[in-house]
């Protein structure tokens, strides 16, 4: 049976309603993406990360407000919603486990959702790719690779929300709402555009500028479309209610914090001072996509673009020759699990895909904008948006670091790739089995490879996780925490002392300031810092030995056994001899030493 045109597909495929098995699918997806998420944390933590994000959290959640009383250089939501499980659910750590696992199946419905109808408008077999496609979200999705609280991977979750309101948005000429609903819906979704602004900057601005471009460019295509010109997407008025969407979150944000932390505040905490010690250069950000692979990979895939669109696209043999040659790259490293057998060289090779697919990607991107500019699509702006919020993200760690929360975003770059790929060839219908057969490859490669990448946790190799068994810490606070190694008992004897031993009010300092110690304690903060770290950390060593003296600092608590590998501190040295003059020795515990002053 031939497949069937996109123009032959049932209006009714857009609408994306839900019926059984889209119910049965989607509960999987959430059920398998969640259970990692928390399997994840029920035998490995990163006591660093936890003590950043959790001790900030515990800080705001006391009343403290970020900014104004105290240094942070991120983006303020992810803080602010941890702050808010501490306030109404107490101190426990379990409760933000809950919070993470819930949110990675979510991102993997609403990425699986997001899929399907890029597929459904054009393919007969959208369905089944989409749901391949989503498959390997439950091994690498939002919070899989890193199961912790995070800005990043809360960020990549509203950047799903925000596209999956931008699409409802581009279905506008097919809807069935009063013109009031669908222009309340448009405003909602230029609200949602600015969200992910406020989780993480690298990412939320690129996202942000490019959504807003994107409309403004379907704006300016208007005033040169022809009148017999075909229009797909949404009219002018809706798309000025997004914008206006846009600037109305924009302006009440910027009040908000006008009068709590100060604007002034947040710009030099959350953009001057964080671009000053985060962001990368140029070249080193254009480095990901200098990597040796490409040189065999991208060649096959341009010659199998290339004989797939020629005049003998139509014969059996050449595209059974251009599928082994797209399928190249991602048999290559199924193959990785056995030819390497260092973790580190299998995850690198799995990594080496995103380089020769976000180029396949942009190349798309540019074809689309030709297509927008004639039927004023949104949607087909959709991939570009896409893949400026991905390259933004590489300027935080580039490539290899910074993948690990919007494997999402790759799976919707492959659901437009494999889309436009469908009609690529001089017929379609003598291809109906190529697309499917591809999906079902490149799920398979991704869920195998995927899974081993996070099992082996190789993203983690930051920090120090040795072989044996999790150990749980004896504190109801930290209950759902686990780690192998002796970070987690040694904490323990630390918080025991501090009950024993430290009055409440007194201010204390923790160096470098790897573990979650005021989110257990439930002390009240009172050194301007608490992670000492050149990205996080803009004081000097003797302002440090200032701070202490103005704030009234009494105890001094330095770790010596630290989970991760690299010293945080490039001057530790430095510093510790600006204090060591007004403190003294009070205890050695196992893993760290105290100082009284």
């Amino acid at each position: 049976m031939p497949q069937a045109s996109a123009s032959q597909l049932p209006l009714q495929s857009a609408q994306l309603t839900w019926r059984l098995r889209d119910w049965i699918a989607g509960f999987a997806l959430f059920a398998s993406t969640a259970g990692i998420v928390l399997w994840q944390n029920a035998h490995v933590a990163v006591l660093w990360d936890l003590g950043y994000v959790l001790d900030n959290a515990a800080r705001i959640a006391a009343g403290q407000m970020p900014y104004r009383d105290f240094p942070l250089v991120h983006a303020q939501l992810t803080f602010l919603i941890h702050a808010g499980i501490i306030r109404i659910t107490g101190r426990v750590y379990f409760h933000h486990v809950l919070y993470v696992a819930a949110v990675g199946g979510i991102g993997s419905v609403v990425t699986w959702r997001l899929a399907l109808h890029a597929l459904q408008r054009r393919i007969a077999a959208a369905w089944t790719v989409a749901l391949l496609l989503a498959a390997p979200l439950v091994a690498v999705g939002i919070y899989c690779v890193f199961p912790f609280p995070s800005y990043d991977c809360d960020c990549a979750f509203w950047v799903l929300v925000a596209l999956w309101l931008m699409q409802r948005v581009a279905l506008n000429s097919e809807s069935e709402m009063r013109p009031s609903r669908e222009l309340f819906r448009a405003f909602v979704a230029g609200v949602v555009l600015c969200v992910p602004l406020f989780f993480k900057q690298n990412m939320g601005l690129p996202f942000l500028m490019a959504a807003a471009g994107a409309v403004l460019f379907l704006l300016f295509a208007r005033l040169f479309r022809r009148e017999d010109a075909p229009a797909i997407g949404p009219g002018a008025p809706m798309l000025l209610v997004l914008l206006s969407g846009v600037v109305a979150a924009l302006i009440v944000a910027a009040l908000v914090l006008h009068s709590t932390a100060g604007i002034g505040n947040y710009i030099h905490w959350t953009i001057q001072f964080a671009a000053q010690r985060r962001l990368p250069g140029f070249t080193d950000t254009l480095g990901v996509y200098l990597y040796p692979s490409l040189a065999w990979m991208l060649p096959c895939a341009v010659v199998a673009l290339a004989i797939l669109r020629s005049s003998f696209g139509k014969r059996r043999w050449i595209q059974i020759t251009a599928f082994v040659l797209l399928a190249a790259p991602f048999l290559f490293t199924l193959l990785s699990l056995l030819l390497y057998d260092d973790t580190d060289e299998r995850g690198d090779t799995l990594l080496e895909l995103w380089p020769l697919l976000l180029l396949l990607a942009a190349a798309l991107a540019l074809v689309n904008l030709v297509r927008a500019w004639r039927n004023l699509d949104l949607s087909a702006l959709l991939p570009l948006v896409v893949l400026v919020a991905i390259n933004g993200t590489m300027m935080s760690q580039q490539l290899w670091g910074s993948t690990y929360a919007i494997w999402p975003l790759l799976v919707l770059l492959l659901a437009e790739m494999l889309a436009s790929l469908e009609n690529f060839s001089m017929r379609a219908t003598a291809s109906r089995w190529f697309v499917p057969a591809l999906a079902a490859l490149i799920s398979v490669t991704l869920v195998v490879c995927g899974g081993a990448y996070t099992a082996s946790e190789d993203r983690l190799s930051y920090a120090q996780l040795p072989d044996g068994a999790a150990v749980h810490s004896e504190f109801p606070e930290l209950a759902g925490m686990a780690t192998p190694g002796p970070y987690l008992p040694e904490f323990d004897e630390l918080l025991r002392f501090t009950h024993a031993n430290i009055p409440s009010n007194d201010g204390l300092i923790l160096i470098p300031g790897e573990d979650p110690f005021y989110f257990a304690t439930g002390r009240m903060a009172r050194f301007p810092v608490l992670l000492f770290d050149k990205t996080t950390d803009p004081y000097s060593p003797d302002e440090i030995a200032a701070l202490v003296r103005s704030h009234n600092i009494r105890w001094l608590i330095l770790k010596r056994d630290l989970q991760i590998n690299e010293n945080p501190t490039p001057n530790l040295e430095a510093t510790l001899q600006e204090l060591m003059g007004e403190f003294t020795l009070a205890t050695h515990l196992r893993g760290y030493d105290v100082y009284r002053r």
